[in-house]
């Protein structure tokens, strides 16, 4: 490979909340929700990283999130619905990154720091035919999804 050229490239470096923003813009109607909270970044990453903890509290639609297998940054988790529906996630969790997939679903979170805080960001989106249009209707039949699991983080944050 010629040197000379590899460096001519443009090299675009995006922040996890960038990045995470990129991944969703790459699914069929996702849910997205960003918010800048006035806390550390780290201090926000120790709440939403706890995800057998945190995340049935921060998620309203979720009863219980429980790690089976770890093997470093990698982990297997069985997530449980209000309704009692069953997902076993693949869950990638690193600082300020974390993303999960299951047969159905594809989510993921992600912070960074910023002036007086930091920023967080979280997705999600179907992994089914169909997710296009099933997502459009989930949005039109529950509106502020993204705004209430936001304002869940905030609740979770004060209590700490």
């Amino acid at each position: 490979m010629d040197t000379a050229r590899d460096r001519s490239w443009p090299v675009a470096e995006l922040d996890p909340v960038r990045q995470l923003k990129v991944l969703a813009a790459a699914q069929k109607q996702p849910l997205y929700a960003e918010r800048h909270f006035a806390v550390p970044a780290a201090d926000l990453w120790a709440v939403v990283s706890d995800l057998e903890g945190e995340l049935p509290r921060i998620v309203p639609a979720l009863r219980s999130f429980t790690v089976e297998e770890r093997d470093g940054e990698r982990l297997r988790a069985r997530a449980v619905s209000r309704i009692g529906h069953r997902e076993l996630f693949d869950v990638v969790l690193r600082e300020n990154w974390c993303v999960m997939q299951s047969k159905v679903l594809v989510s993921g979170m992600a912070a960074a720091p910023e002036e007086d805080g930091a920023r967080f960001a979280f997705f999600t989106g179907l992994r089914i035919p169909g997710g296009g249009p099933a997502g459009r209707l989930t949005r039109l039949l529950r509106p502020g999804r993204g705004e209430r699991l936001l304002d869940g983080l905030q609740a979770r944050l004060d209590a700490r």
